[in-house]
This record gives C-alpha cells, structure tokens and sequence, in this order.
C-alpha cells in the first residue's frame, strides 16, 4: 500500500494521478485528507481515504497503519513544520513503514548563509530524523515550482512591461510541480532508490532577464526586468498593499536566486522522466501567448 499525504494539494493529487498513470491499482493507493467533505473525489476513483493530520500524531499513527510506502509531501505551513514533521515521522516508525519518500527542497549553502534558512533548515531537520529511524529513504530535492512564476512576476506585467524582484542575475532551475509529482510516482513505482538523495531540477537555469525576454517575444509587448535593493522593493511592494507575509517571502526566494541558491546543474530529474524537464519558455507560452 502507497500512502500520499497532502493528497488535496496539487503535488499529492497529480502524484495518485501519476500513480496509476503507471499501473498502480487505485486499491493499493491511499490518500492522506484532513478534511473529510473531500473524500468523495478520491472514494470516487476507488482509492482508500484516510483521514489524519500533521499536527494530530494518533490520527497519524492510525492512518499509517498498512502502509508499505510513504509519500510524504513537506507541510505548507513553515512555522509550525518542525513539530508536524516530527509527528510523521514518529508515526511512521511506529507502524513499521518501510519506505519514506519525503519532498524537499534543494540545498547548496550552507543553512546558516541561507536567505531561506527558515525553509531549508526545517527540510535538514527532516531529513535527519528520517535517517535516524532506519527506515529506507528517499529524499526528493526539489527546486522551486515552475508553476509560481507568475506570482513572483506579477500579475499585471504585461500592463506595467515590467519585473521587479531583487533577484539580479542569478539564475533559477524551476520544474514544473507535475513533473516532480511524476518523479515521485516513478520513485515509488520502480527499484533502486532506497536511501538516495536526488536533486530535482531543470536542465537549464534562468534568470529574469532571460524570463523578460521570453514574455516579451511571446507576447508581442515589450517587457523589462529591473532589480531594486530588497528595501526598495519592500518599500514599493508595501505601497501596493502586499500582505508582509508575501513581501518576506517574495524578498527571501528573489535574494536566495540573487546568491545563486535557486541553481544546481543536475540530469537526475531528466533520467528519472526519461526526457527533458518542460522549459521555462515552453511554461510562459502557455501562460502569456
């Protein structure tokens, strides 16, 4: 039995899909739910629910019992991320699990010259307490979602022709969060990933410049990336009326590109796809054409 927790999310939803995409009966698939108003979608397609949550450690222990392996999809919610992490893991030592497949993110600086060590140090942690239980591991990597692009470019570019994050010219090897989802599926689904670590990443890393330029040939409108200091661009996000919660986390990730942090040059994503990850050109066409 494969368990996917954050099964309503889009990662876990296209994971089951992805799942029995490559012959996995739906009986032997579980989704992990906090809400139980939405268990009809997964019901519907023959896949079991369990109801549990990651800050309820004997809702935990009592969905994870039967399950041979586990998609553990990392919390949403960063401050409070350690204790629920904690909680999984705890509970699926408990019940036996043989195999934890947990998403992280991908990692090279060192946590304490991080802009984003609030995200990466909670990601170490959970990877340590993994290790430590003897359970088989596989720890996937990820680079930033593809898919949030157009939050950071905003969604009035191609009205004001321009990008303006304080990420200067570093680069960012985004994938698409369907493929990652994919690449899971696949980890789960075939040999020889036991205790592994893969960094997920594109085959290529861009910066916003390059981005500018692709929406500007895309779109037929001229559009110009600028890089303020991270004060002025707090300044300006803060006159616009932009929730401080996104003006931090738009600064850190747009710093953390900045010192090179978003870029790892790595085909294990490509070989597990056997293709190319989707580009960023080929995600904005469907985006701004």
């Amino acid at each position: 039995m494969i368990l996917v927790t954050g099964a309503t999310g889009v990662f876990g939803k296209n994971a089951i899909a992805q799942l029995i995409q490559k012959g996995v009966q739906p009986s032997n698939i579980s989704a992990l739910i906090r809400n139980p108003e939405k268990a009809d979608f997964f019901e519907e397609k023959g896949i079991q629910v369990k109801i549990g949550d990651y800050t309820d450690y004997d809702s935990l222990v009592l969905a994870f019992k039967g399950v041979d392996k586990l998609l553990f999809v990392s919390s949403s919610t960063i401050e409070d991320r350690d204790a629920q992490h904690l909680n999984v893991v705890n509970a699926a030592k408990a019940v036996g699990i043989h195999h934890i497949v947990y998403t992280s993110f991908i990692r090279n600086t060192e946590i304490e010259n991080s802009a984003i060590s609030f995200l990466q140090d909670s990601h170490l942690k959970t990877e340590n307490w993994i290790k430590e239980t003897g359970i088989n591991y596989t720890f996937l990597q990820n680079a930033l979602y593809m898919d949030l692009l157009p939050m950071f470019i905003g969604e009035k570019v191609l009205e004001s022709g321009r990008i303006m994050l304080p990420a200067k010219l570093g680069k960012s090897n985004a994938v698409l969060r369907e493929e990652l989802a994919e690449a899971a599926a696949i980890v789960l689904t075939s040999k020889g990933h036991e205790n592994k670590v893969y960094p997920l990443v594109n085959n290529k890393g861009v910066d916003y410049t390059e981005i500018a330029t692709y929406i500007s040939e895309i779109s037929g409108k001229t559009i110009k990336y600028v890089s303020p200091s991270p004060e002025e661009y707090q300044e300006t996000l803060k006159k616009h009326g932009v929730p401080s919660e996104y003006i931090q986390l738009f600064t850190a990730f747009s710093i953390a590109q900045a010192n090179g942090e978003l870029e790892l040059t790595n085909n294990t994503l490509e070989k597990l796809l056997g293709r190319k990850p989707t580009t960023p050109k080929a995600f904005l066409e469907k985006i701004y054409s």
